[in-house]
């Protein structure tokens, strides 16, 4: 199955209600009542929008259709394809015969580890023959270094191991000394959850300076692994791991359990840092780069 054709299946629950009660107001309008506009903005807040992004495609919307003789449905959908100019980006992967570093994070449950093999097994198919490494960081979990080995074993890549409980920054220490020698890409795999939210921050940190003491510089990414069903709750996630090590990117993963994907426009107004995939599924095939023409499309339309 085409990758477009994969989209539009993962966004089928938010065809279904958000697109679709977006559709019934603006079907064969010309121009916005009042009631229209109030309308409008309800369905894009019960998309995960958020109040403060609804309002502002309204006003576009209503601004687009001043201008032109178009149906309103296709104009929204363009409207929401330039509003999230500038969020995709590749990820970068060295040429420079230096490791590429790429630290995963993100709380517990929203696919981190299999997101680590997708892109894993993504950048391998690019890329053939490319050394590879998992760091297990994420040490306060026995059962997370068990299932990060698994994947390592199951694609083929180096894995860097210490014990449960062990400190992670010495494990990320002995993982980029690794790296160092083989070359190719370093994915490390961090914790989600510490006893404090503070501690899990530090704990980051840490990672973040051992890597800046290895290498003289941080790593390439500091990707966050969001849940999309966790909506609204996600974007202040984000903004805590985003204090603490300066996000690159975000892979937003699950969008085929929410009838409300419509946060993706308000994690992109809320943060404008770049989401690099979208996740529909549970295969590899199922994580891609993001694109927002792909998504404004899959999103309005089913065919």
């Amino acid at each position: 199955m085409a990758w477009i054709d994969r989209l539009k299946v993962g966004l089928s629950k938010t065809r279904t209600g958000f697109t679709g009660s977006i559709s019934q107001v603006l079907r064969g309008a010309k121009k916005l009542s009042a009631d229209d506009v109030e309308r409008l903005e309800e369905a894009l807040i019960a998309g995960d929008v958020g109040a403060h992004t609804a309002m502002a495609l309204v006003k576009e919307l209503q601004a687009a259709l001043s201008r032109k003789d178009n149906d309103p449905v296709h104009v929204l959908r363009m409207v929401i394809e330039e509003r999230l100019a500038g969020i995709e980006r590749p990820l970068c992967i060295r040429s420079d015969n230096q490791p590429t570093v790429i630290t995963m994070t993100g709380v517990n449950g929203a696919g981190k580890t299999t997101t680590i093999a997708k892109l894993a097994t993504q950048i391998r198919a690019a890329h053939p023959g490319i050394p590879m490494t998992f760091a297990a960081a994420d040490t306060f979990r026995a059962a997370a270094i068990e299932q990060l080995g698994i994947w390592a074993d199951r694609i083929g890549v180096d894995f860097i191991r210490h014990q449960s409980g062990a400190d992670p920054s010495a494990v990320v220490y002995d993982a980029v000394d690794h790296a160092m020698r083989t070359g190719g890409v370093l994915f490390v795999d961090t914790a989600g959850r510490l006893q404090t939210k503070h501690n899990l921050m530090e704990e980051l940190k840490k990672i973040e300076r051992t890597v800046a003491k290895k290498l003289g510089r941080g790593s390439d990414e500091r990707l966050l692994v969001l849940d999309a069903t966790t909506g609204q709750n996600g974007i202040s996630q984000a903004h805590h791991f985003h204090d603490a090590i300066d996000l690159t990117g975000i892979v937003l993963t699950k969008v085929d359990g929410t009838g409300k994907g419509g946060v993706v426009l308000a994690i992109w107004d809320a943060l404008h840092i770049p989401l690099t995939h979208i996740g529909v599924g549970e295969t590899a095939e199922d994580l891609h780069a993001f694109s927002a023409a792909e998504f404004a499309e899959a999103l309005f339309d089913s065919e």
